[in-house]
């Protein structure tokens, strides 16, 4: 296969914002040997895609849009081959033709954050979308550190929970579209439900037992204030932000509570109508086949009523653990109204603010716990792979009542895309760089 030379389609960000054109552009070459070159197939539009487009994120020269993309490897550097040794196994498996979907940030795949599992903060890190490393709404994008940055679709039902037989075949099956959704809104998604229900603030729920023999610490009964009373362990879970990511945090939070048969009460906060409307019918259908033993519920709200439905289903204490999915002051503001005494914020928006809007001794006065940061999604691969195959029923679909995924354009209409996703008047959208007249 020869590299492909010449120009290319591609969706690109001016300064300083809300200017968005499509032109042609030189096609990527290989600049370092540990790059490839990939044919796109599918990017996507996601919501941390408007920070830039807004101009908040302080950028001041044009650059190719997106971090989410899949397709087709067509060059490698000189130090992709089979005689590779000690480092990511890519490096020696990867070959020209292999279908690929990339993370939304390049990872080395060998420094220390890499090796413990925290790949969003590796010491090579970039994000795609940035003047310096060009995104994905392209024909073509180049991937720094491809052996430890990009998946193998053809080997990539080793990532899955449980491998079977069965898990191969239907990986082989997938859309592209549903496939997309591993590159950054998923595994976001449920990396805020797995920040949420493994941290020792919401164990006593999940365990009922007390804090901290929540966590696994042995204390004796006798040393114990008082039993835990049935409402004791009834968990309450906000989710700040219905847009994609949110959609994602749902069905986790959802998936991973029904399978531990605990009383739950989730509360999926919105503006939005529409965004509000859809995650009710995706809990209808997720719902459904729990059939009339299920123990838990969700309801949606909009963001004057939030608080309000919060008090009266908790008796006044508030939310053991907010979600914040949207990355702006506001929702951290309104996270920590919900929240309880003694309570967790798990924030994965991605905020521009140069402050978070209480003080520290808000949160000390209220023990609140404040986790903040990207994805690591490398790392959560395996787990959002396990959901998406199981949850084809809303991520497999295109366009549909429960879809994650509104529907797929081609970049003639991608300024006019943008400015419908920023005023919320459109879900999920994929770019196809090939389409022609959508």
């Amino acid at each position: 296969m020869q590299a492909p030379t010449g120009v290319q389609s591609a969706v690109r960000w001016y300064p300083p914002g809300y200017d968005i054109r499509v032109e042609r552009v030189p096609i990527p070459k290989i600049e370092h040997a540990d790059d490839a070159i990939v044919k796109v197939k599918l990017a996507g539009l996601c919501g941390s895609d408007l920070h830039i487009y807004r101009g908040t994120e302080a950028l001041t020269e044009p650059t190719i849009c997106g971090h989410e993309f899949i397709g087709e490897v067509v060059a490698l550097g000189e130090n992709f081959h089979s005689g590779v040794t000690g480092r990511p196994h890519l490096y020696s498996t990867l070959r020209l033709g292999d279908k690929v979907v990339s993370p939304f940030t390049v990872s080395c795949g060998e420094c220390h954050h890499c090796r413990v599992g925290f790949t969003s903060r590796c010491v090579k890190s970039r994000l795609f979308g940035a003047p310096n490393t060009p995104g994905g709404q392209a024909q073509y994008v180049r991937v720094p550190y491809a052996g430890g940055t990009l998946y193998n679709l053809e080997g990539i039902s080793t990532a899955a929970v449980n491998p079977t037989q069965q898990i191969k075949e239907s990986i082989g099956s997938l859309a592209d579209s549903s496939l997309l959704l591993l590159c950054d809104i998923l595994p976001t998604g449920v990396f805020a439900a797995f920040q949420a229900l493994n941290h020792p603030k919401t164990l006593p729920m999940l365990t009922s037992r007390p804090y901290p023999q929540s966590s696994g610490v042995a204390i004796a009964d006798n040393a114990v204030l008082a039993p835990l009373q049935p409402e004791d362990k009834d968990l309450t879970i906000a989710v700040v932000g219905l847009g994609p990511v949110g959609v994602c945090a749902c069905v986790a939070v959802l998936d991973m509570l029904y399978a531990k048969d605990i009383n739950f009460r989730i509360i999926a906060i919105d503006p939005t109508e529409a965004r509000r409307t859809k995650v009710e019918a995706i809990h209808a259908k997720i719902s459904q086949a729990q059939g009339q033993q299920r123990k838990g519920h969700l309801e949606v709200s909009d963001i004057a009523a939030s608080k309000g439905l919060v008090s009266a289903c908790t008796d006044g204490i508030g939310c053991n653990v907010v979600l914040e999915v949207v990355g702006n002051n506001s929702a951290l503001s309104l996270a920590y109204e919900l929240v309880r005494p003694f309570g967790c914020i798990t924030s994965v928006g991605v905020h521009a603010e140069p402050q978070v809007p209480y003080t520290g001794r808000e949160l000390y006065n209220k023990n609140v716990s404040l986790d903040f940061g990207r994805c690591p999604v490398r790392a959560m691969f395996p787990i959002a792979l396990d959901l998406l195959l199981r949850r084809q029923d809303i991520f497999g679909q295109v366009g549909g009542e429960t879809s994650l995924v509104e529907k797929i354009v081609g970049f003639d209409v991608a300024p006019q895309t943008y400015d419908e996703f920023d005023k919320g008047k459109c879900g999920k959208v994929l770019f196809d760089p090939w389409m022609k007249g959508s």
